[in-house]
C-alpha cells in the first residue's frame, strides 16, 4: 500500500476538471494543516508535490476559479509558517510542466479542458 501525498498541481486552474479543482483546494487546506503542525515535507519536495511559498496564493487562485464555476467557497486557509523549513524547501518550485504532463495522462477530462483552452486561443 502506498503513502498518500497531497499535491499542488500548479497548472492553470482553468485546465483542472471540477474534481481536480476541488481536490487541489482541499489539499491546500490539508497541506496548511501539515505546515501548522511543523511536519517535514521532504517527500513532497522529492515528488514535486508542494510549493510552500505559493500555498496561500494558490489557494486564492483556486477559490477564484471555484467561484467562476459557481461553486461555493467559504473556507479561508488557516495561518501557518514555513520558517521552520530548510531554505531549499521553503523556496522549492513545482515543475509545472511535469505536473501538467502527469495530470493530462491521468485525467481525460483535464486533457479535454487543456485541448479546448489551447484551440480556443
Amino acid at each position: 500500500m502506498g503513502v498518500f501525498l497531497m499535491r499542488m498541481w500548479m497548472v492553470e486552474p482553468q485546465i483542472l476538471c471540477d474534481k481536480h479543482l476541488l481536490g487541489e483546494h482541499v489539499e491546500c487546506h490539508m497541506l496548511a494543516g501539515h505546515l501548522q503542525r511543523k511536519r517535514r515535507i521532504t517527500n513532497y519536495i522529492a515528488f514535486n508535490l508542494l510549493e510552500p511559498r505559493s500555498l496561500k496564493q494558490r489557494h486564492e487562485i483556486l477559490a477564484r476559479q471555484m467561484r467562476k464555476r459557481a461553486m461555493k467557497h467559504k473556507s479561508p486557509l488557516p495561518r501557518f509558517s514555513i520558517s521552520y523549513l530548510p531554505k531549499e524547501h521553503q523556496d522549492y518550485n513545482v515543475d509545472a510542466e511535469k505536473s501538467l504532463k502527469d495530470l493530462v495522462k491521468r485525467c481525460p477530462e483535464c486533457r479535454k479542458r487543456l485541448k479546448n483552452l489551447f484551440y480556443c486561443k
